[in-house]
């Protein structure tokens, strides 16, 4: 059997690598994505190897990542249950589909992953598997009972890496567990699960990696302009870049100021709520800018109409339906509202906060002539014309109000 394992070098995949390998007499396949966690990747591939991996794989998916997921879901302004920017959620569906393509391009039988049978995780990389390959078998160690008794907490997976000579550095449980990519870190479990728990205390400020505790960020305020094309961010201070480029460029900008933080307890797709603690400062701020853009060029029925949509969307992104068909037709009609989101917004981030200092584009859809409390020099509206539409609009109104005063 082959089985390409989902591998970052921790305690809990390596466990699983080698606990795959002895109970499938398998042939495992280590991948190792790199969607820009900015951790230590030197020395994995030895690693893996050591822990039993036949092979390795180690890419950079950075740029795809941006390209072709972040982007896409801002044009969306997709946001999860109004605060989460959906940062680990749309990571996953890169992850699973580069190990399917693996899968089938070295024949293997199964993916596997580590994730619990708690999360959303778990849902995401299979909801993948399942519309990229629907005859891939997928292993999912944690619910599986025989390797929970095996391993009914960290101290019995330590004491098996000891046993069978895997090198890992675990010796007792963090505070909490972090996630980073590009798009954001997020942080949870361990003191994080009591809600009543202020982890922007400042005793807590070292737990954060991306921003600065808001109290320490500059007294002067950061200007920056984005310039955006077809509702995609396409240069950061007059210099083109690519969405890679810019979300790194944001990213430092955003978190020097303090910009992205978010606490939250959000609902999982699995039936429970969980608390999460989210540093996500470049995507913060593209979003705002990009609705700040699109409030210059959108139509007004088009815009709420693709607003009413933003809950379906996100919730897509969040429960793991990236391929599915109804995020592909939804994006589709996202595509189509941002043919004229082009334009430059120029943003201010102070200490936390971030507010619009200016909008401009040649496809404008603001008249100031028609706008002005001054006389209309074009004459295009003609404020008598409110008469009888305020009538008409009043009308099934009055008619109500007759019937429940019963005159």
């Amino acid at each position: 059997m082959k089985i390409v394992l989902a591998y970052s070098g921790g305690l809990d995949t390596s466990v699983i690598l080698h606990w795959l390998k002895k109970t499938y007499q398998a042939e495992i396949i280590a991948f190792v994505a790199d969607v820009g966690q900015a951790e230590e990747l030197k020395g994995l591939r030895q690693k893996a190897k050591a822990t039993g991996a036949a092979q390795v794989y180690i890419e950079d998916l950075q740029e795809e990542f941006a390209r072709d997921f972040i982007y896409p879901m801002l044009r969306a302004n997709a946001v999860y249950e109004g605060q989460y920017f959906l940062g680990t959620a749309i990571a996953r569906p890169l992850i699973a589909k580069r190990m399917v393509e693996i899968a089938e391009k070295e024949g293997a039988d199964a993916i596997a992953h580590g994730a619990t049978g708690k999360g959303n995780d778990q849902v995401r990389f299979e909801l993948t598997a399942a519309a990229l390959n629907p005859n891939i078998e997928v292993l999912a160690p944690w619910r599986m009972s025989s390797y929970r008794e095996q391993f009914p907490g960290r101290s019995e997976m330590i004491a098996y890496c000891e046993a069978n000579g895997i090198r890992v550095e675990a010796s007792s449980k963090k505070p909490y567990s972090m996630d980073r990519n590009l798009l954001h870190i997020s942080y949870e479990a361990g003191m994080l699960e009591d809600p009543w728990f202020d982890a922007f205390a400042p005793k807590n400020k070292d737990m954060f990696r991306l921003t600065r505790d808001p109290a320490d960020a500059p007294d002067r305020a950061g200007m920056v302009e984005l310039e955006f094309e077809r509702g995609d961010c396409v240069a950061v201070n007059g210099k083109r870049m690519s969405p890679l480029k810019v979300m790194r460029a944001l990213n430092t900008l955003a978190g020097r100021h303090g910009v992205g933080r978010v606490d939250m307890v959000e609902n999982r797709y699995v039936g429970m709520k969980s608390r999460g603690v989210y540093e996500t400062p470049g995507g913060t701020v593209l979003q705002f800018a990009h609705r700040q853009m699109e409030t210059l060029t959108l139509d007004r029925e088009t815009m709420h109409m693709r607003d009413g949509l933003i809950p379906r969307y996100a919730e897509m992104v969040y429960n793991g339906f990236w391929f599915s068909p109804e995020r592909l037709a939804l994006q589709a009609l996202v595509e189509e509202t941002q043919r004229n989101v082009t334009g430059t917004v120029r943003v201010r981030l102070y200490k936390g906060g971030l507010y619009v200092a200016g909008r401009k584009s040649p496809v404008s859809l603001y008249c100031p002539q028609l706008a002005t409390m001054d006389a209309d020099p074009t004459q295009a509206y003609d404020q008598d014309d409110a008469t009888g539409f305020i009538h008409l609009n009043a009308l099934r109104l009055k008619v109500a109000a007759r019937v429940r005063r019963g005159s």
